[in-house]
């Protein structure tokens, strides 16, 4: 299972971090899209070393090595425009992206370990973001099984279990962590529900 960090800085925000890796976090996803460097510096040097393998960086991927990190994902935009000088080298780094159709989702190399097809469902952490994806029509269109599909937006411990069983390999969480006043009781509900997956 995977937790998306908020994309401003939030009130105790690290020390929610550690006690998400405390409990079992598989993957930290660090998208900061308005951090300039020096803040994303700051932002990553009080991540505990031990966790830093767990995370995935969005932005500033040039800082991966400098803080032991050995994943990074990309956007859409970021993906298409992909040179082939950069994906050499990238290409010690194990790789995400993102999609908002299964058929981009198809079309994946095995480049990327998985890919976020969203938006699921409501979002969460966007109220006013709505899903216009067919979700049971884009699982049966799925034909890409090199790359695991992780559904993102509004997930959450109502909604998880469909969410396995409509055939998704894994899920992202954001709103149902930071958009609420228990983020780890969240995290340990969502958590229980995706072992039995």
């Amino acid at each position: 299972m995977i937790v998306i960090t908020n994309p401003i800085a939030i009130a105790n925000e690290t020390n929610t971090i550690h006690a998400l890796f405390k409990c079992g976090l598989e993957l930290l996803h660090v998208r900061k899209p308005h951090f300039s460097e020096e803040e994303m510096k700051v932002f990553l040097s009080k991540i505990g070393f031990v966790y830093r393998s767990r995370l995935v960086l969005h932005q500033h991927h040039q800082l991966a090595i400098l803080f032991g990190v050995n994943r990074i994902h990309f956007t859409e935009n970021a993906r298409t425009n992909w040179s082939l000088e950069t994906k050499n080298k990238q290409k010690h780094f194990i790789k995400s992206t993102s999609t908002h159709a299964i058929a981009d989702f198809n079309k994946l190399d095995c480049s990327f370990e998985y890919a976020f097809l969203s938006t699921i469902y409501q979002s969460i952490s966007k109220p006013d973001y709505t899903s216009d994806l067919n979700v049971r029509k884009a699982i049966t269109e799925r034909t890409n099984y090199k790359t695991k599909l992780v559904a993102l937006g509004g997930i959450s411990a109502q909604n998880i279990e469909k969410t396995f069983q409509l055939g998704f390999d894994s899920v992202a969480l954001l709103g149902s962590i930071w958009n609420t006043n228990q983020p780890i009781q969240n995290f340990k509900l969502c958590q229980k529900i995706a072992l039995l997956y």
